[in-house]
């Protein structure tokens, strides 16, 4: 066939000419006992296994190929597509290229390893023969005759040149132009016959043209005369419009057919299709009795007549309309999704003027713990119930969304009284509170939430969720179930939180972060052992803003590990000045604890100022190891192989589990303040102080006990020897780099107190304590 032909091949003559592939069993299983048998005489003859081994080769290729017969018999034929068909092509490809290659690698295994002229001549004569079969059986595929040469010649004509015989070689490549005539000769046939398709489709064509639409056309088709009279319909029209098929309805009108049908079309359908049919619509798509949707197409005769092609489309209609529904409801609750839900209610407050609307944004307090305690199946399955109540819940003007993870959008419409709106969330925010029972389980939930009720007309679903947020913001702050209204204060608050930001991300990039440290004393207040990195920002408006404010933000922005390195570097680069073997202190937080490229950089920044690796002091505070303990883990005990001293920070604040202190690598307990504050009163305290104590001793661990201010909790620690080292204004508040020099120089067994009592230190974020302070 010609290129430019076989470029547009129809999909129908393809199918024909890979049909013709799978014509003539007989041959093949012919062929498959006359291989095998011919292998077992070569097994006689020469002894050699290698030819039982074709044997069942041959076998095996056999089986695979009649599969692949039966398989292609049950194809709906009619039906494939045209990458379908080519598919089966390659399939009978593969089958017919793998039992010309046998035949190839066996007739040069004779040439080439047994050198048996009988075995050479019986191999040879058998690939031959079966290369003259190649044109009847394989003209209707290119590929499969081109394969088959190929793997018939090319094994003969290698093991002919490996045998070092130059006749033998010359002689091998005889085998080039004969398998060129083969190919030459398949082509032929397949030129002819394609040629011949094409006539036999043209005539029929031009003298059958109403019988190829009756019979050959997927679609239902109705050829109407310039009156609106059927003058042609195939079977698939008459099926889709339920018509009997003993009624014939050739010459009748248009429109009384499609009132005799089982599906029956209303008269707005039939409408339609008059339009159609007249020419005014050009594609239509009806939905008709049932789930039926027909979508139907048209185009004019010369003569003044039309042509109506129609298919049934409802498998495509209902797979849309699934994916619409995909597209705008979520997944898991089955509520609409952010962006429908601003959709819906834009109309729902369309036209309302000046009365109210609330939007309500709610968000489960406490969530992640659901997740990391419970498993993330009980959080989905939680999630859900949550929004089965809110729909129990629900009213007419009430609409209920989901926005992302635990977080719920709830519109609601009102008059014009703000107050009865408000008391309306509020009943709404009770009664999604409260017990869940989900897989076994009685979950209490808190829901924190944030409104903004304003004109309807004002509606705009990013400006009053941004608000919304605003006030959900606050009432997380608040915590425990907290349901906060929008204030235009808030506005405020939010524009200087987020100027308050650009200036940390600045003054972070700028390096505009001080370092300031509070020192370690030994109880008696003789030596300065160590001091703790605390960082600091002294804003040029707003003075000094505390680590209170700006860590946590830190912590939203990622800036988080960029200000630890900031501390450690300066932390190593003072703790050189100071006295050796004092050492210094640094916090980690879990964002620094992710990966193990702060391993590498503490190195770097040891080896940069030359300082004792046994100097530096690294603090993790216990809710890092409770997020990621297998990481956090890995990465303390390559901290050790430096070299690095560990301490837990805050030990005690969280959910503490004694058995970090076993197995992690820990060299010093830091005892949270929370543990010193009203000591000398409160008994239980104390209780739990020595436990904690007792067993950090028992295990060898260092005690660092933080947060001391006054004499009579210094005098209670040192009466029952509760520290190895106290930090706290009883000795020093933060003080710059050098003054640590001058402390540790000043420092007496008499215990000297320092009379900077200010106030404790600055509640730290749980994440990120100490690159803080």
């Amino acid at each position: 066939m010609k290129e430019t032909e076989a470029k547009v091949l129809q999909t129908d003559v393809y199918l024909s000419f890979v049909s013709s592939l799978f014509g003539n069993r007989g041959t093949l299983a012919t062929g498959m006992i006359v291989h095998v048998m011919w292998c077992f005489l070569v097994f006689s003859d020469t002894g050699s296994v290698f030819y039982l081994g074709m044997a069942a080769c041959f076998v095996a290729v056999f089986l695979y190929r009649i599969t692949g017969f039966w398989q292609f018999d049950r194809l709906d034929k009619q039906s494939l597509s045209r990458e379908q068909i080519a598919s089966i092509e390659r399939g009978y490809v593969v089958g017919a290229a793998m039992t010309a290659l046998l035949l190839g690698i066996a007739s040069g295994y004779a040439l080439l390893v047994l050198q048996s002229t009988f075995a050479a001549f019986t191999c040879i004569a058998m690939t031959l023969g079966t290369m003259m079969s190649i044109v009847g059986r394989n003209y209707g595929s290119r590929h499969a005759v081109d394969f088959q040469i190929i793997g018939c010649c090319l094994p003969i004509i290698v093991a002919c040149i490996l045998t070092g015989e130059l006749n033998l070689a010359l002689m091998s490549l005889l085998l080039i132009p004969f398998g060129l005539t083969t190919r030459s000769m398949a082509k032929g046939v397949r030129d002819f016959l394609y040629e011949n398709v094409i006539a036999s489709r043209e005539m029929t064509l031009i003298a059958g043209r109403f019988d190829t639409a009756l019979k050959t056309m997927a679609h239902g088709l109705m050829m109407l005369d310039g009156n609106g009279r059927i003058e042609v319909i195939n079977r698939q029209a008459r099926d889709l419009l339920g018509l009997d098929p003993a009624v014939d309805v050739k010459d009748s009108e248009l429109v009384n057919v499609l009132r005799q049908g089982t599906v029956r079309a209303s008269d707005a359908i039939i409408q339609q299709i008059a339009l159609l049919a007249k020419g005014t619509l050009n594609r239509a798509l009806f939905r008709f009795s049932g789930e039926r949707h027909l979508e139907f197409s048209v185009s004019h005769r010369s003569d003044g007549g039309v042509v109506l092609i129609f298919e049934d489309v409802s498998a495509r209609v209902a797979a849309e309309e699934k994916i619409l529904h995909m597209v705008r409801f979520d997944a898991l609750t089955g509520l609409p999704n952010r962006g429908y839900f601003a959709g819906l209610a834009a109309e729902k407050v369309n036209g309302r003027g000046e009365a109210l609307a609330a939007l309500a944004v709610f968000d489960v307090d406490g969530f992640k713990h659901v997740n990391d305690m419970r498993g993330h199946v009980v959080g989905d399955r939680l999630l859900s119930a949550i929004a089965a109540r809110f729909a129990a819940l629900g009213t007419d003007n009430m609409l209920t969304g989901r926005l992302i993870g635990d977080e719920f959008v709830i519109l609601l419409t009102g008059g014009e009284d703000s107050g009865g709106l408000e008391q309306q969330i509020r009943q709404l925010h009770a009664g999604i509170q409260g017990d869940y029972h989900v897989e076994g389980l009685r979950l209490t939930v808190s829901m924190n939430g944030g409104c903004v009720i304003l004109p309807s007309q004002d509606f705009d679903m990013e400006n009053w969720q941004i608000k919304a947020d605003l006030a959900l913001n606050h009432a997380k702050s608040e915590g425990h179930g907290a349901l906060t209204v929008f204030r235009p204060e808030m506005d405020a608050q939010y524009i200087d939180e987020q100027k308050l930001r650009a200036d940390l991300r600045l003054a972070v990039a700028n390096g505009a972060l001080h370092v300031v440290y509070q020192p370690m004393y030994r109880p008696d207040g003789s030596v300065i052992e160590c001091s703790e990195a605390l960082v600091r920002w002294h804003h040029a408006e707003r003075g000094l803003v505390g680590p209170n404010i700006f860590i946590p933000m830190a912590e939203d922005m990622g800036l988080v590990s960029q200000i630890t390195r900031l501390v450690l570097d300066q932390a190593c680069r003072d703790c050189m000045t100071w006295p050796d073997p004092m050492g210094v202190s640094v916090n980690l937080s879990i964002q620094d604890l992710r990966n193990d490229e702060i391993v590498g950089y503490v190195a770097d920044v040891l080896k940069r100022h030359s300082l004792d690796p046994s100097r530096l002091h690294l603090e993790v505070t216990e809710s890092c190891f409770m997020d990621e303990p297998v990481a956090v883990s890995a990465i303390l005990n390559q901290f050790r192989a430096l070299g690095v001293t560990i301490a837990i920070d805050d030990f005690g604040t969280g959910f503490s589990s004694l058995s970090y202190l076993d197995s992690l690598p820990v060299d010093i307990v830091k005892i949270d303040r929370a543990f010193i504050r009203n000591i000398g009163e409160d008994q239980r305290k104390l209780k739990l102080l020595r436990g904690i104590v007792h067993l950090s001793r028992e295990l060898g661990l260092k005690i660092i006990v933080e947060g001391v201010e006054t004499r009579e909790q210094l005098a209670l620690i040192n009466r029952h020897r509760f520290a190895d080292l106290v930090q706290g204004y009883v000795f020093s508040m933060p003080v710059d780099a050098d003054r640590i020099t001058e402390l540790a120089a000043t420092a007496s067994p008499t215990g000297k107190l320092s009379t900077l009592r200010r106030g404790a230190k600055n509640t730290q974020s749980s994440a990120f304590r100490a690159a803080a302070r």
